[in-house]
């Protein structure tokens, strides 16, 4: 089989990582193939096309309804206010909806009802977090302290804080939206805030790229637990059915997967561990920016383990490879809900481009891969495929390079595993036995129980009364034959 054939289910061309309308950044399977900055674009297209639609109904329902009302309520002035209430009802619906979609604008607008404020010392505002921060746990504390430090260095840092603080609080009281609507307020506070850092910074982009970098911190630390995987998601549902797809792939080898590593050199098999600790480690983070950096430093160490294996420099197609099957090994705790939450709530330059995006599109694209894995992408027929997923048969692992000692181990254990399939039949059949046995008791002492209670029926118990105890009489009293017994000898004495 030619090497080509080998990795015809595993090869994925760089440019189908990127976004499908061509823009030069990474897509992702979340977003039908776009990437952040299109797909919001997208987005809010269509969001807009809704509402439009949404008002043309209500315009069109209205008229319906007068027009109803002229022709069979001529001169009637009582049903008025039904007309009334229906077009205050759809005006009130259509202006709900504008608002959600104008919501970030009136962070940076000031209002003319805003009451003026008490004059403040300069840092005062940042010296002081709200009362709600102060109820957070610890590591969110310790995240505000951090902020609040990194902010006295700027001077929008006071402006800057306060917009992050409103902001979040003002997220308490969208629990209820969905998880797109809430990515789509946070997303919107994001790009509003870049835009002004980059006016003020004046197209400095690394100076913006750092402050958004503790926006995200600060921000997403708060938010964890309202936007983590939200109850109005099926984020949970899918976690655990790519988990439960994993452990069924539990038997997929490295060379079905043709990857490039030989775990039999310990520095390769120090960087697999790593690799396969980072993401793992990965769910233990609240920031989507911590996230990322477990799976840039798991690549860098599957890479790593590529390099020392080959003694070159890795490709693109070693690498996928490589990362399904660490992800195979690790079976991370709640890898879609990571994803999603990344996906949602990352800041999106770094999705868009740089060596994170280009990780975390790699990563999506090795779980779709898993999500998808049947026995064409493996070389495996569909009898051998089916018959691996239902675990009668286990592959058997080339031992060709194995030394000695690890050829004698593999023989054992081989042993051992066919010990144990035949242990495993012999123990269903005894069970069987078992079973059939008990049945049997059950059957016989339900007829025993019938025949004594048969025998009952038909001669039953009958009682004597007992004998007067003043009629004492010999033992053989009864025996009627002691009457014709001879008299008992006398002893006799002799003259001697």
């Amino acid at each position: 089989m030619s090497h080509r054939s080998e990795r015809r289910g595993i090869h994925v061309d760089q440019s189908e990582l990127l976004c499908t309308k061509g823009c030069g950044f990474y897509g992702n399977a979340a977003w039908q193939g776009l990437c952040s900055k299109c797909w919001r674009e997208e987005y809010q297209q269509t969001r807009h096309k809704q509402i439009q639609e949404d008002h043309a109904l209500a315009e069109r329902l209205q008229k319906e309804e007068e027009a109803v009302y002229a022709n069979n309520h001529q001169g009637a002035a009582q049903p008025q206010p039904a007309i009334a209430t229906f077009s205050k009802f759809e005006e009130r619906k259509t202006k709900e909806k504008s608002r959600k979609v104008n919501t970030m604008t009136k962070f940076f607008t000031p209002s003319a009802k805003t009451p003026p404020k008490k004059e403040s010392v300069p840092g005062e505002a940042l010296s002081t977090p709200s009362p709600s921060v102060s109820r957070k746990p610890l590591e969110t504390d310790r995240t505000t302290r951090e902020f609040i430090d990194f902010l006295k260095t700027l001077k929008p840092g006071r402006e800057i804080f306060k917009q992050c603080r409103a902001f979040t609080e003002s997220m308490a009281y969208k629990r209820d939206l969905g998880a797109d609507e809430l990515s789509e307020c946070v997303q919107d506070f994001y790009q509003n805030l870049s835009d002004r850092l980059h006016t003020h910074f004046k197209g400095s982009s690394e100076r913006v790229e750092s402050v958004m970098d503790e926006v995200e911190r600060y921000m997403m630390t708060r938010l964890y637990e309202e936007v983590f995987c939200p109850e109005t998601t099926d984020d949970e549902k899918k976690d655990l059915a790519i988990q439960k797809r994993i452990r069924a792939l539990h038997w997929v080898t490295i060379e079905m997967l043709c990857v490039p590593v030989d775990e039999e050199i310990p520095e390769v098999s120090d960087n697999v561990v790593k690799a396969i600790t980072d993401v793992i480690e990965m769910d233990s983070k609240r920031v989507p920016r911590d996230k990322l950096t477990c799976i840039t430093r798991c690549s860098k160490h599957i890479f790593n383990a590529i390099n020392t294996t080959k003694k070159e420099a890795a490709s693109a197609d070693d690498f996928l490879p490589t990362l399904i099957y660490i992800v195979l090994k690790a079976n991370p705790p709640r890898l879609q809900s990571n994803i999603q939450y990344i996906t949602r709530f990352c800041n999106p330059s770094r999705l868009m481009s740089g060596e994170d995006g280009y990780y975390f599109t790699n990563l999506c694209c090795a779980v779709a891969f898993i999500e998808k894995l049947d026995g064409q992408s493996l070389n495996l027929s569909v009898e051998e495929f089916e018959l691996y997923m239902s675990g009668q048969v286990s592959p058997q692992r080339p031992q060709a390079a194995t030394s000695p000692a690890c050829s004698a181990a593999f023989s054992q254990m081989n042993e051992s595993l066919d010990l144990l399939t035949g242990l495993g039949v012999r123990q269903e059949r005894v069970m069987e036995g078992a079973r059939r046995l008990e049945s049997d008791l059950i059957d016989w002492r339900d007829g025993v129980e019938h025949k004594v209670q048969d025998v009952l029926e038909r001669f039953p118990l009958e009682m004597h009364p007992a004998a007067s105890p003043t009629a004492s009489s010999a033992i053989d009293a009864d025996n009627v034959e002691n009457d014709h017994l001879p008299s008992p000898l006398q002893p006799q004495l002799f003259a001697g």
